[in-house]
């Protein structure tokens, strides 16, 4: 981990710094004493991890859609980064089916529109871009393979085909402007079904369970048997933060995508990740209700090797521990004695890191 010092005072923009994962390594990098500057459309969820956590961690938020390419330049410009997080996306499946412009718009074009605003800046300060796609970029055969990052894009659902979209566009712009510029350089993340605490969400397991477990009703369950490569939100910003560290040192790495998933043995079905929350919550109701005739994979896998190889990147926490560290970031958060949720989450993040040296 203390390769990660080098985000020590340097200047950091993360789009999408208001969401789920956005806010967490908004966070992380602000504790390691980085300058961190946000740029969101705005607050998606009320609670929001961002309200709760985003108090004295940014030098600067701007609140503007990556539309507006004008002002997404101006921005970049003025703060001169060393780094960006690129998170801003629609990332709900669902949504997707029931708004697909706007979620082709934020995701393909949003994407677009940052290159853009990057390949028109002109300066002498060295930036490394890690633009956060998904494991649903993949073409999805519903096979116990291990999708590795020279495999086929593709997306049945618009939310897949906006970042299947995405990835081309990155491509396309790295080999048509970026490919022997020695300003920008850009990795690519490709990371599993992440859970933590803090995420609000409409339509995802975990927030959807804790807000049935408040309230004593039961979870609905659209595909009880459906298998994710679930992992603790911690374990894909630690990659994305190392492949950001990679870049900035060894420009071998522009232009390449990494997997960040769990061993294949460690993907579940949803019935069982339930069954295993249960075993530390007690009294969880559910109710398995039909999907009714959208698409939603079944089976989706990855091979993280070259994370593994490249990066000396890999999952550590077990399954069992995972799902304690969302508990107890819940538990925490509806308690009346509940320590200050920045504070906890802060003391979860140096519990993350500290297994981390025992276990790389």
């Amino acid at each position: 981990m203390k390769n990660l010092n080098i985000y020590k005072n340097k200047k950091i923009i993360i789009t999408g710094h208001t969401g789920f994962k956005g806010s967490w390594l908004s966070l992380w990098l602000n504790y390691l004493g980085a300058k961190v500057y946000g740029i969101s459309d705005k607050i998606l969820t009320n609670p929001s991890n961002f309200k709760i956590n985003s108090k004295n961690i940014f030098k600067e938020s701007y609140f503007f859609d990556i539309k507006n390419q004008y002002k997404l330049k101006s921005v970049i410009k003025e703060i001169k980064p060393d780094f960006i997080f690129h998170l801003a996306a629609q990332a709900l499946v669902k949504k997707s089916y029931h708004d697909p412009h706007s979620t082709f718009i934020s995701n393909s074009i949003g994407t677009l529109n940052l290159l853009n605003s990057l390949k028109n800046i002109k300066s002498k300060k060295k930036c490394s871009i890690i633009l956060i796609t998904s494991d649903k970029s993949y073409k999805n055969r519903e096979i116990k393979k291990g999708y590795v990052e020279e495999d086929l894009l593709g997306g049945h659902d618009p939310y897949s085909a906006s970042k299947a979209c995405a990835e081309l566009i990155i491509k396309s712009y790295i080999e048509s402007f970026f490919k022997k510029n020695n300003q920008f350089r850009i990795g690519i993340a490709r990371a599993g079904n992440v859970i933590g605490g803090g995420d609000w969400s409409d339509d995802r397991l975990i927030p959807d369970l804790f807000r049935a477990y408040k309230k004593n009703s039961p979870l609905i369950i659209r595909n009880p048997n459906s298998t994710r490569p679930w992992q603790h939100v911690l374990e894909a910003l630690n990659g994305y933060m190392i492949l950001g560290q990679k870049l900035y040192t060894n420009k071998k790495l522009h232009g390449h995508a990494f997997n960040f998933g769990p061993r294949n043995r460690s993907s579940i079905s949803v019935i069982k990740l339930i069954k295993m929350l249960n075993e530390e919550l007690k009294n969880i109701k559910w109710k398995i209700v039909k999907s009714k005739g959208k698409y939603e994979s079944k089976l989706l896998m990855l091979n993280s090797k070259k994370a593994l190889n490249h990066l000396n990147w890999q999952c550590v926490l077990k399954t069992d521990e995972t799902i304690k560290f969302v508990v107890e970031w819940y538990k925490n958060f509806y308690s009346k004695k509940a320590i200050k949720m920045s504070k906890f989450s802060i003391q979860q993040i140096e519990e993350y890191t500290k297994i981390i040296k025992k276990r790389l």
